[in-house]
This record gives C-alpha cells, structure tokens and sequence, in this order.
C-alpha cells in the first residue's frame, strides 16, 4: 500500500500558499475600489486553511520519496491546483460554469493560454491578475518538476539530465528546495525585467505586469480580447526576446549568471532552436513578401512573422495578428513549430528539442546500418554518450505523442466539431501552446462555444501534456500500484 502522506503534504503546502497568493487581485480590485475584491478573500480563505490542514494532517518524517510518490505528486498537483484556482472564476466575475472555470484554471497553470471565457474586456483587474498568476505559478513549477522529478522518473529520456540535476531519488527533498530557489531567483530576475521593458515601450503598469507574468511562463494569458494585438511595435520584439530567453534551459541561465556564458553558447538544443526559430521566420517572411503580401511594409511582416513564430514555436500562444492570412504554407510551418516546442528545462512546452535531437540521431544511425549492418554507430548528445534506456523513454514518448494528438482530434471531431476547429484544438491542448482555429472559435479565441465533452477532453489533453504524457498514464498501470 502506497503511504499517502508523503504526496499529500507538500501538495496541501502549495495550496495553502496559491490562497497567499489570492491576496495580490484582491489587493488590486480593493486598491480600484471594485467589490470584486470580497470574492478573492473568501476564495483565498478557503484555500489557504484546506492547503493547511492538509499539510499539519499529513505532517511528519516520512523518510525519502519512492518512485511511485514522485510520480502521484507531479500528476496530483497538476490536477489539484486548477480546483482550487478556479473558484474565484466561479464565486465572482466571469461567474463561470465549473466547466468553463475548471478549463480556465488549467490552461493557466499548464501555461497553455487558450481561454474559455467568450468577453476578456472588462473583467476586474483582479481576475486578470489572477489568471496571470496561475500561469506563473504553473511555469515556475513546471522548471522545478522537469529538473527534480521527471529525469529520476526517467519521463521522455529525461534521465540524460541526471546528473544536471539530481543523482538519487533519496536526495529529491533537500535538492528540490535548493534548486527551487535558484530557479525562482531567476525567473523573478527574467519577470521584473520583462515587466521594466514593457513600461518602457508605453505599456502602463498594471498591463505591464500582466503580460511579463504571462511572456516569462511563456502562458500567452492577456488581459485584452485582441491578445498582444493591443502592443505593436517595440512590445512584440521586447516580448520575442523575452519568450525566447523563457524557453531555453534555466540551468544555463544560472550558469551565465554566474559568469560562465560557455555552457549557454555550447548547449546543442539552445543552438538548433535558435536556428530553427531563424529558418522557420525566413520561410514565412519570404513567402508572405512573395506571394501574399508583396505591397505590405517588409518591416511590419518581419516584425508580425518573428512574434507570432516566437509566440508559436515556445508555446505561449500569444497573438498581434490573424495568422490565417498568411497562407496555408505559414500557417502549416506554424503547425510543425508548435509540435517541437521549446527546450526541456524552460517554461516552454510540446515535445522539446531534445527529443527531436535525439530522433534525429536515432534515425540517422538506423539509415546508415541498412548500408552498413556490421558497424557500430554510438548515438552520443553533447559529447556523451545516450544510453540505451535514454533513447528507448523518447522514442515512448514520441508513440505515446502522436498516438495521444490523433486520439484526441478523432474524440473532439464526434462532439461535432468542424474538422479544421478539431485539429487546431487537439494541437493546442496536447502542446500547450494556445490559440485555436476554426468556424466554433470567437473573435478573440475563445473556445466557449464548445460542447461541454469538447471543453474536458482538451482539459485532459492539456493536463497529459504538460506532464508529458508518462507521468499520468503510468498511474493507470495495475503495477504502479503494487507495494
């Protein structure tokens, strides 16, 4: 029998201290004399002495985590969370259904973005405060999950970054609370600096803040119906550097500033995404200059093209312009980006350019053993060598991927959904990116019109996603339960 308490306690301890954090949007509708600032105290209340209760109850040493605890607090947290983060969305504005709000809540811890809320206009601040704390929550979380848990539960060839991260299992504890204050460090440091450049480029304060929470957790929640749309100019290149630094590893980050850029300057997968950011903006430029939009100002297209790609290809969803009118090879470079995502390590999400790195190799190698069967080709990444279990947890978690997109675009089409809307919303769920396309989607991408069915199966979707699919079906394992 599993012994529970290890799992429930530090999840009681993070609810309690999400009820902290209600003070902030409580703290701004009382500030701006709106009466909406009563429902964030009572929520906040609520989930500060259920979070504290649980934790006393389930107090204690209970010696060092097991592998099967590891994987339920990673997966219970990410669905305890959004319960708790939702209720201000149903005791107060937008009043929403627990559908609606349960949805909302999720994509924001799974810093996905997409909203099912049909107006963003005129909702209190403190709501939209609100949603952009659950998606900074949620990308601080997931850095500290992706180097404590995940490469000891060997999730997706995990395992590879061990030994950047942490060598036993027993050492999970102690090690979580070090490199979670590294961690935040910088992601405050990446925040407060993204927040700075925002007013600088004629943002005021509260948007400001707003959509630095939002860009470092690369979550694309905006407190306007027309997302970035609201910023052009200098706010998108600001927010284009920012999303890119906010998916790319943080270990390097602390490495750089530590004085030491050569880790950051060598890293394999910073240097392929930054290339294939450039190939994939160049592809679209050029297109759209040649063949839709040639009397259009080549600044402005380079500027909408390096955005929205960024936006897409780190997942943070967030949108200045209808990329539907780009045409359908954009709008297809656009669907491969949001597939690759960012780099494990970082607030990015989808399947990471580690893993395609390492299919590269993979198939490569297979190629050239059908010409050479005899030969020995080593699969190595960065100079050492990928082990067998490495690259057998990747090649899973790419079936386990395309097995889990194609399920789920077949179960949103039987709720009745158009085609094209099923496609785009099964991509945006299950790589946590964000906008969505197609004839349900409102004006400002809203998926409210949905069927309820619609609404939970890209819930679950975003949920499998963000934690990278094996750490939530393995629970569903017989075997995972046995003492």
């Amino acid at each position: 029998m599993i012994d529970l308490r290890p799992v429930a306690h530090p999840i009681g301890r993070i609810v309690a201290a999400l009820g902290v954090a209600m003070v902030l949007p409580m703290a701004v509708d009382l500030w701006h004399g709106d009466p909406h600032w009563a429902v964030f105290l009572e929520c906040g209340l609520l989930t500060l002495v259920i979070g504290l209760l649980t934790a006393v109850a389930t107090g204690g040493d209970h010696g060092p985590l097991n592998i099967q605890q590891a994987f339920l607090i990673t997966s219970g947290l990410w669905l305890v969370l959004p319960i708790f983060g939702a209720l201000p969305f149903i005791l107060g504005a937008p009043n929403a259904s627990i559908t609606d709000a349960y949805f909302e809540a999720m994509s924001g811890v799974t810093t996905t973005g997409t909203t099912a809320f049909p107006v963003l206009d005129g909702l209190p601040r403190g709501t939209h405060l609100w949603r952009a704390i659950l998606q900074w929550s949620g990308g601080l979380g997931i850095v500290v999950v992706a180097m404590v848990f995940m490469p000891v539960m060997k999730v997706g060839g995990m395992q590879f970054f061990r030994s950047e991260g942490f060598d036993t299992l027993g050492k999970v504890l102690p090690r979580a609370g070090e490199i979670a204050a590294e961690m935040t460090r910088i992601y405050l440091m990446l925040t407060a600096a993204c927040t700075v450049t925002y007013i600088m480029l004629g943002m005021n304060g509260f948007d400001a803040v707003v959509h630095a929470l939002t860009t470092s957790s690369t979550g694309g929640f905006s407190n306007y119906d027309a997302s970035f749309g609201a910023y052009l100019g200098g706010p998108e290149w600001a927010a284009s550097v920012f999303m890119v630094l906010a998916s790319i590893p943080f270990i390097r980050m602390v490495q750089a500033l530590r004085g030491n850029f050569v880790p950051l300057w060598r890293d394999t997968q910073v240097r392929a995404y930054l290339r294939w950011i450039f190939y994939s903006c160049a592809i679209i430029v050029i297109y759209r200059l040649l063949y839709m939009h040639q009397d259009a100002d080549p600044l402005v297209v380079v500027r909408e093209t390096v955005f929205n790609t960024v936006s897409t290809f780190s997942g943070t969803g967030f949108a200045s312009t209808d990329m539907l009118a780009w045409g359908h090879l954009p709008f297809a470079v656009l669907i491969v980006v949001g597939l690759i995502g960012g780099c494990t390590g970082s607030t990015g999400c989808s399947v990471k350019v580690f893993r395609y790195l390492v299919l590269f190799q993979a198939v490569r190698a297979q190629v050239r053993r059908m010409h050479l069967p005899h030969r020995v080709y080593p699969l190595r990444y960065e100079g050492r060598p990928l082990e067998k279990d490495v690259i057998d947890s990747v090649m899973a978690f790419f079936t386990l991927f395309v097995l889990t997109f194609g399920l789920l675009i077949v179960g949103l089409s039987l709720t009745g959904l158009h085609p094209k809307t099923a496609l785009t919303a099964a991509w945006t769920a299950i790589a946590n990116i964000g906008p969505a396309w197609g004839p349900e989607i409102t004006a400002n991408g809203s998926i409210a019109e949905f069927p309820t069915a619609a609404k939970w199966m890209m819930t679950f979707g975003m949920y499998l996603g963000r934690l990278e699919l094996v750490s939530v079906l393995v629970l569903l394992l017989p075997r995972f339960w046995r003492s």
